[in-house]
């Protein structure tokens, strides 16, 4: 019998050797690694970046929020509890930059909606020359927002502008308005340049979910006689209503944080006619070396920006679309 030789002893033997290691590696591994441990293991660098990159920044200016001096190496801190807070709120500009971001946010995104799903609308739509379309309405928001600001405001010159130019020329001006300098009249400017550059971005969210519509619901509906408007209301808008949300989001949450467009457009001026929540806190932070209040203001734009999307979620989100 083989197993009686010598050679058939050795290969038993190192057979034996090989099955007992690799049972022995797989109990070892078993042991050392169940599933739960190894979904810890592959999750801690993703957390681990997170923690560094998202919540770390929000805990230290929290941190830094309640305490005084703060961040210079020559400037001692002082812990000061929500003594930031009761100062930033009791601050005449602070409220005059929270209406002046309230008009701003929720008269520019209503106007975005609207124009985005009537761009949408119409690219959704067969003719000659759709795609050319499709690229030109994200021209405007392809380009990068400060330099889209400084564009305009030679548009807006007062002396040097175009617009000026063009309505002095066509009888609407007797003469050059300073659209920017006026401070009645600026803050209107700097909503007509965020709703011209963004109604493409909202556009191209809506047209993604219009393109998702089955052709065969609007071919009943006309079998059945229903009217366009018909078809709006009950196909259109019901299935575009969580694309609706998402697009109401994304507009929401930059629009109360706009920072580029005040800062490269108008400075936040004149006087404070349109400095954002965003931009006073950067003027108090970097200008006046209030690394307390800033933060302290910081935190109360997170906690409203949070508030508002919690609303919108919970009035317009619907589990599944009946």
């Amino acid at each position: 019998m083989a197993s009686d030789t010598g050679e058939g002893y050795s290969r038993s033997s190192g057979g034996d050797l090989r099955s007992a290691l690799e049972d022995r590696y797989r109990r070892y591994r078993k042991r050392r690694f169940t599933d739960g441990e190894m979904a810890a293991l592959l999750l801690v660098p993703v957390l681990t970046y997170l923690f560094l990159v998202s919540y770390y920044p929000i805990i230290d200016t929290v941190w830094t929020s309640l305490q005084t001096g703060a961040l210079l190496p020559t400037r001692e801190a002082e812990f000061v509890g929500l003594g930031n807070y009761v100062s930033v709120l009791s601050s005449a500009s602070f409220w005059n930059a929270f209406t002046v971001t309230m008009i701003y946010t929720f008269v520019s995104v209503p106007v975005e909606m609207v124009i985005g799903l009537g761009l949408a609308l119409l690219v959704n739509r067969d003719f000659w020359g759709k795609y050319v379309a499709q690229a030109a309405i994200l021209f405007p928001w392809a380009l990068p927002t400060i330099i889209n600001a400084r564009i305009w405001a030679w548009l807006f010159h007062g002396e040097y502008g175009v617009i000026n130019d063009l309505l002095v020329r066509v009888g609407i001006l007797s003469q050059p308005f300073p659209f920017l300098s006026h401070p009645d009249v600026a803050l209107g400017a700097m909503l007509f340049v965020t709703i011209w550059k963004t109604s493409s971005f909202v556009a191209l969210i809506l047209l993604a979910g219009l393109q998702s519509i089955p052709d065969h619901l609007y071919e009943a509906a006309h079998i059945d006689g229903a009217s366009v408007f018909h078809q709006f209301w009950s196909i259109t808008l019901p299935l575009l209503k969580p694309v609706i949300l998402v697009a109401l989001i994304f507009r929401t949450l930059p629009a109360f944080q706009a920072f580029g467009l005040p800062y490269g457009l108008t400075g936040g001026g004149p006087g404070e006619s349109t400095t954002t929540l965003v931009l006073w806190a950067h003027q108090h932070t970097f200008n006046n070396l209030e690394f307390g209040e800033g933060a302290a203001a910081a935190t109360i734009i997170t906690l409203i920006a949070m508030t508002i999307c919690v609303i919108y979620v919970a009035t317009l989100y619907e589990p599944e679309v009946r």
